[in-house]
């Protein structure tokens, strides 16, 4: 592997993104600065070219990026880690677009560290990233020797991280078998219930079910619930995102699968936004449904969850059945145990799959 010069220090780096960090938070605060213009722009562009990219959608991913780039919060990620000394490589990054943003992270791991982001961006979402790396390089016009946008086929890199679907992560696993590489494949994330949650359990919980309409990996796609449980409680809290069914790519998906359902003769719950029904065998589920299960005893919910590691990223759980899960799951660092409510505000420590991006990249030099 080649070596590169990269001509910005650690601080410069820092300094950069904390810089694109406030200028976001000032959009989002309505106060005007000179990228006010740049980033209004980008948040319509990428509205019309993917029409899930709604306006609480793009203000939240804004939100989390804002909280996250700041000097205080990038330094206490990157003070984890020895990033003195490396010999900067070209680091091709396969993003995916489901979700405003989702590749930032590989992009921002890559550049903090020293390497050269060489970028395919996802055509669901090739607006965004360019638009938070130019804060950034305005800031620290050196920056731009750090990246790059690649849009055919890929030549002169020395480790690939790619983001797909099961399909093609396997061609993905072949196509860079020789290369160092990350490669992420299809999760889905749930949450254990008791029927001893309050209403503000199940309306934080809705954030995790209905945020970004449900795509990402980090989406509550299914709930796994004691014998009997009452259902009441979920739909009193789930009611606080009824407001997306005037959402029209929503309500088609709602209607569409309903039908569906219907005439497939499941059992079905139905609060006229979300629908659930019992599902054993898939984690997974359509847009605007929520499949479930039933348990007995949480011990083997726990061990259940073990078995099916690879397959979660999230699991939302409180009190007791948390702490069993979190035993039971041992040294393994997926899926993360996390509160109601915070599936999709993970911090930069929070790596998807639970794979160091950054330990990936030190390996490198």
């Amino acid at each position: 592997m080649n070596s590169l010069a990269i001509n910005t220090t650690l601080n410069d780096r820092i300094s950069a993104f904390a810089k694109a960090g406030s200028l976001l938070n000032s959009f989002l605060k309505q106060e005007p600065t000179t990228a006010t213009a740049a980033i209004e722009a980008a948040f319509y562009k990428a509205q019309s070219k993917n029409s899930w990219f709604t306006d609480e959608n793009l203000n939240h991913a804004f939100e989390q990026w804002a909280l996250a780039l700041t000097v205080e919060t990038l330094t206490s990620w990157t003070n984890a880690y020895n990033l003195e000394d490396i010999n900067s490589k070209v680091v091709a990054i396969i993003t995916a677009g489901n979700l405003p943003l989702v590749g930032f992270h590989d992009v921002l791991s890559v550049i903090i560290t020293g390497h050269h982001a060489m970028i395919i961006n996802s055509s669901n979402d090739d607006v965004l990233t360019p638009m938070l790396l130019q804060l950034a390089t305005d800031y620290l016009p050196e920056l731009s020797q750090s990246y790059s946008y690649n849009d055919g086929r890929l030549t002169g890199y020395d480790a690939v991280i790619a983001t797909g679907s099961d399909n093609t992560a396997r061609y993905f696993e072949y196509y860079f078998d020789s290369k160092p590489h990350i490669i992420r494949k299809n999760r889905n994330s749930i949450a254990v219930l008791t029927g001893t949650e309050t209403i503000e359990h199940m309306e934080a919980l809705s954030k995790d079910v209905f945020n970004y309409f449900g795509l990402g990996c980090r989406s509550v796609s299914h709930l796994m619930v004691p014998r009997n449980y009452n259902f009441d409680l979920f739909f009193n809290g789930m009611f606080k995102q009824q407001h997306l069914i005037k959402n029209e790519k929503y309500v088609n998906n709602y209607d569409y699968n309903k039908a569906v359902y219907l005439m497939s003769e499941f059992d079905l719950l139905d609060n006229e936004f979300l629908l659930i029904k019992e599902e054993n065998d898939s984690y997974s589920s359509p847009i605007a449904s929520l499949g479930y299960s039933y348990y007995d005893d949480i011990n083997d919910v726990a061990k259940q969850i073990k078995i099916d590691a690879d397959k979660l990223q999230c699991v939302v759980a409180q009190g007791e059945i948390a702490k069993t899960i979190k035993a039971t799951l041992g040294d393994l660092t997926a899926p993360a145990v996390v509160d109601f409510g915070t599936t999709q505000c993970p911090m930069l420590n929070d790596y998807a799959d639970g794979v160091d991006t950054v330990n990936f990249l030190l390996t490198l030099s």
